[in-house]
């Protein structure tokens, strides 16, 4: 049985990792976590997010330690936000749990950081922007155009929900750093005022509302063909 933690559990990823898992004969949820002095701390995870009782009762971060230490995961997931991650990713790796990360929004220090407690603590970890496994095949789209289309000019746009807290998006700026790997551009975030675009820029634009999953555009245009 993979006994497994979730941080973020109350959030719309924390809720969907939650339900999945229960689906599953072979995992356990075991602890799940949300912000210092959250309301529901104490409650029943499963009767919050309407599963019923799952006998398994909501911890706060400054809980997570103790927690951890008495439940014993296997694997700790995360989808909460870089900073709470940070310290998330500490606590578990020292303590020897296997890690799933799908936070977006680190900075590159912040990403090194995470990087380098991994490496100490000898644990196992799959970081990602996004596990569809659609968006990951049009990553492999994407580097393919950028490597042979050389003239052509490109621009990202993504949209989400009006409660995504990071904008861009993390799988957004996967691409830009896909193009980026593949091509000497500059990124321009958002475009306002009067200036022609550059040659080596790349546009990236974060669109906000509704309940929108989220959708990412790509766009390759070059003089008379798109």
């Amino acid at each position: 049985m993979i006994k497994v933690a979730v941080a973020g559990a109350l959030g719309r990823m924390g809720r969907e990792i939650i339900k999945a898992i229960c689906e599953q004969e072979d995992m356990k949820l075991v602890a799940g976590f949300e912000r210092k002095g959250h309301e529901d701390r104490g409650k029943d995870i499963g009767e919050l997010i309407g599963l019923g009782t799952l006998g398994v009762k909501l911890s706060t971060a400054d809980e997570m330690d103790n927690v951890l230490k008495e439940t014993k995961p296997d694997v700790f997931v995360d989808f909460t936000i870089a900073d709470a991650c940070v310290n998330n990713v500490k606590i578990a790796a020292e303590n020897k749990v296997n890690l799933v990360i799908g936070t977006t929004g680190f900075t590159e220090e912040q990403k090194k950081e995470i990087l380098e407690t991994i490496e100490k603590n000898n644990v196992a970890a799959v970081i990602s922007e996004n596990f569809a496994i659609g968006v990951n095949i049009f990553f492999k789209v994407v580097e393919f155009l950028t490597k042979y289309l050389k003239d052509y000019d490109i621009e990202i746009i993504e949209m989400h929900h009006r409660y995504k807290k990071d904008a861009p998006s993390g799988t957004a700026l996967k691409i830009a750093e896909i193009i980026k790997s593949n091509r000497d551009v500059e990124l321009v975030f958002g475009r306002y005022g009067k200036c022609e675009r550059k040659e080596n820029e790349v546009g990236v634009h974060a669109l906000r509302g509704g309940d929108v999953v989220g959708d990412h555009i790509v766009i390759f245009a070059g003089d008379g063909r798109g």
